[in-house]
């Protein structure tokens, strides 16, 4: 094995047993970052971008057969919404209904990485917690404390829990504000297809998405 892994194994025996959920939720927050960041780098491609726009406007002059060639099956979520106001038209009660289906797929895993940059904080002062406690024991006891290096490693511990906490919750952070961004941009874009949709295809109501 590479001495690096040898090192972050050291590292984690040595923060004491909250590590190993904390290196569970950074296993997870690393999974699911690299899942949503493959999702929304194909829905923003250049190419996407550019098709998403020919069937905007293949909507708006009500161009159904443009519109239906400018459709990939089984598509993205943009596509899924076109090819909807296409076969049941842009009434307010079918796209509302299609877009919170949709949403489930633009904000997915959103709810498990706000939880992960909430509790590995915590994880990490419950091993500062965890750490000082033993410290003290050692301090407190009717042993007599022969190697610094016992009260030290309690400090050690407590130290290590707390730093990989933050830095998880940190790395976590970023990725979850910037997928959220993408998720909002993305209402956005429902709102424009079904509002183009109702321009070429159908009568013009008052619509809007709840953010």
């Amino acid at each position: 094995m590479p001495d690096g892994f040898w090192d972050i194994f050291g590292l984690i025996e040595r923060g004491g047993f909250v590590m190993w959920p904390l290196l569970a939720v950074s296993v997870i927050s690393l999974a699911i970052t690299l899942e949503r960041l493959w999702f929304w780098s194909r829905l923003n491609s250049g190419r996407e971008k550019t098709r998403i726009r020919k069937l905007l406007r293949a909507l708006r002059n009500g161009d159904r057969s443009r519109a239906e060639e400018c459709l990939e099956e089984p598509g993205g979520v943009y596509d899924q919404l076109a090819r909807k106001m296409l076969e049941e038209g842009p009434d307010d009660a079918i796209a509302l209904e299609s877009i919170e289906d949709l949403r489930g797929t633009t904000e997915r895993f959103s709810g498990i990485l706000s939880t992960i940059v909430t509790a590995s904080p915590m994880l990490g002062i419950l091993g500062t917690v965890t750490g000082i406690i033993q410290s003290f024991e050692l301090l407190g006891g009717a042993r007599t404390i022969v190697d610094p290096r016992d009260v030290s490693g309690g400090i050690a511990e407590a130290l290590i829990t707390t730093a990989a906490g933050l830095i998880i919750a940190l790395a976590t952070l970023f990725p979850y504000m910037i997928f959220k961004t993408q998720a909002d941009r993305a209402l956005g874009r429902f709102e424009a297809i079904v509002t183009a949709a109702k321009q070429g295809l159908g009568p013009t109501r008052n619509w809007s998405v709840k953010k």
